[in-house]
């Protein structure tokens, strides 16, 4: 009698009986930032806001016990992280901050109010950012810049931790970047996504000798 199973499971078992590995990102933006002042801040280093326990506890109930944790060098990602395992019982010892996950930087745009420049600009009904792909922020990054560093990041990752579970606390950018890099979209693509606070996106990346490729598990879960 043929064995039982999801066809995602079924599949899964089969890449892994072909010799294919299986990492696994668990994706999670950062907590609300609520010292903004309605400003635009981009890579300035605010810090956030991780008093709803709730929120912290459903996470961490959903996420792998052993696992490679790598934050931004953003205090915010960090505090979202720390916030997380202390909800739960992780056998982590290590927090690896890689800049190359930090927030697109708008430059001459950080400390702008956000309102008074979003409806100075030409907006996208499937656009949930600031400027278009190519745009680059004026002693800034474009949202390209973004996707070609996080690309590096998850690539350098990826390979120090093949088959293994990565939890990645970041923002919602990187975010928006890594769905652009695992569908294979043009970069304008990652803005049709909308990436809440706390939320999470798996993404799993399966690397054999005959090639590789991602699988999209979740996106924006909000627990």
């Amino acid at each position: 009698m043929p064995e039982a199973g999801t066809l995602d499971q079924i599949v899964a078992s089969k890449a892994a009986q072909d010799g294919y590995l299986r990492t696994s990102w668990w994706w999670i933006r950062h907590a609300p930032v609520i010292v903004d002042d309605g400003r635009i801040y981009g890579q300035t280093d605010l810090p956030c806001d991780c008093s709803d326990a709730r929120v912290f506890s459903g996470l961490a109930a959903l996420l792998p016990r052993n696992a490679v944790w790598v934050t931004s060098h953003l205090r915010r990602t960090q505090q979202t992280a720390d916030a997380i395992l202390a909800a739960g019982s992780f056998d982590t010892l290590q927090i690896v901050e890689d800049k190359d996950l930090a927030e697109q930087h708008l430059g001459d745009w950080q400390g702008l109010d956000r309102r008074e420049f979003l409806m100075n600009r030409t907006q996208e009904p499937d656009s949930f950012w600031y400027a278009p792909a190519d745009e680059r922020a004026p002693n800034g990054e474009s949202f390209i810049d973004l996707i070609e560093r996080v690309d590096a990041a998850i690539t350098r990752v990826t390979e120090a931790h093949r088959g293994k579970d990565v939890i990645a606390v970041v923002h919602g950018g990187t975010i928006r970047a890594a769905l652009a890099i695992a569908l294979r979209l043009q970069p304008r693509g990652g803005f049709a996504f909308m990436i809440d606070n706390c939320s999470l996106t798996r993404l799993d990346h399966y690397h054999g000798a005959q090639g590789s490729g991602w699988r999209v598990k979740m996106v924006n879960y909000r627990p």
